[in-house]
């Protein structure tokens, strides 16, 4: 039976910091895109546009039935990887900051392995949710579904995008790990994951400028570990208040595109302690809210799916802190809501789309 009102609650928050994003992408925008463009509001301005189709797109998304999207899992799935292989083709797919995961549309990007993301996801639900006694067999149950997330994680390598590969692969990990599987098996895919994780790094040494970079910056201050000194530089200072809308230093031309990955920089330097609490607290809401659907949920497939998309979410956001605190290397992962990215905000706000509508059930 449905309850016809959808969870405004988590709605309004998404509102809120999704607006908290634009005003922020144009405090730590403006000074680089007066200087480039001749228009403080260019970036924002872009944001903008997406933030409205968000809406909408929140708005659409939330009116469908979810379970729809189990009836079309495989050509959803299927959509997403012809993205993932057009995307590395010359000519189709277009470079930028050294991978090619976008396809350029006028003075757009969109990225395939963001959808690609809702996509798995999806695939991994209506899997989990037809297989819930199988995943108890590692061969029968968990195998089948570890090929194919590793021939997704394998195109977007190719890009290659070591960031949104590894959103991807934990997100999925965690839908796998509640659906029941041992954890000891768990340890095993950790131990794996660490050597996978070496061989990468082996085989692009870039990947072990960022490894040193993140250990000690100032072995490269200038190349790998300046994006992490002039985030830190930002952070420092900010205090309990920080030094006042606008008044960051670090967006002049210190830190390389504040608006993007490493927005909360510049918004700990404005904000102070204050805008840290008020961003982590918005997000621990949202995933609050988000856990709160997923367990009051009966379905099977609609709990796999609100879990999955909830997890998408959070582990970007903490990926994400962690890399602008200098907790983990560089990843390349923005802010969800809040970093300037039209895949990026498109694709957290259609997951918060799927997860109001399974909110009404």
């Amino acid at each position: 039976m449905k309850n016809k009102k959808m969870d405004y609650f988590l709605f309004f928050a998404v509102l809120l910091i999704g607006v908290f994003g634009m005003i922020m992408i144009y405090s730590a925008s403006s000074i680089w895109a007066e200087y480039r463009f001749h228009d403080a509001f260019k970036f924002v301005k872009a944001q903008a546009v997406f933030f409205l189709v968000g809406i909408i797109l929140i708005n659409v998304i939330s009116k469908i039935d979810y379970h729809l999207y189990l009836k079309y899992s495989n050509k959803i799935l299927a959509i997403c990887f012809l993205l993932l292989v057009l995307v590395l083709i010359p000519g189709i797919g277009t470079i930028r900051n050294g991978s090619r995961s976008w396809f350029g549309l006028g003075g757009f990007g969109i990225q395939p392995s963001e959808f690609a993301k809702i996509g798995l996801i999806i695939y991994t639900a209506k899997y989990l949710s037809k297989h819930q006694r199988e995943m108890r067999d590692i061969k029968k149950g968990v195998l089948p579904i570890l090929m194919v997330i590793g021939v997704f994680f394998l195109l977007i390598m190719l890009e290659p995008d070591f960031g949104t590969a590894m959103v991807i692969v934990l997100t999925l990990v965690c839908m796998i790990f509640v659906s029941g599987v041992k954890i000891s098996f768990f340890v095993k895919m950790g131990l794996l994951g660490i050597l996978g994780i070496v061989a990468l790094i082996i085989v692009a040494p870039y990947r072990m400028a960022r490894i040193v970079s993140f250990l000690n910056p100032w072995t490269d201050p200038l190349g790998s570990g300046f994006q992490i000194i002039q985030s830190l530089y930002a952070i420092g200072p900010g205090g309990l208040l920080g030094q006042g809308f606008l008044n960051s230093h670090q967006k002049h031309f210190y830190l390389p595109e504040p608006q993007t990955d490493f927005i909360f920089s510049i918004i700990s330097e404005e904000f102070g302690f204050l805008g840290v609490l008020i961003v982590v607290s918005f997000f621990f809401f949202i995933f609050y809210r988000t856990l709160k659907i997923s367990m009051s949920t009966n379905d099977a497939f609609g709990k796999y799916l609100s879990f999955g998309l909830s997890f998408g979410i959070i582990i970007q956001a903490v990926l994400n802190l962690c890399v602008v605190i200098g907790l983990i290397p560089v990843t390349g992962v923005t802010l969800p809501f809040l970093s300037y990215g039209g895949s990026s905000l498109l694709v957290s706000m259609a997951s918060i789309g799927i997860i109001l509508n399974i909110s009404k059930n």
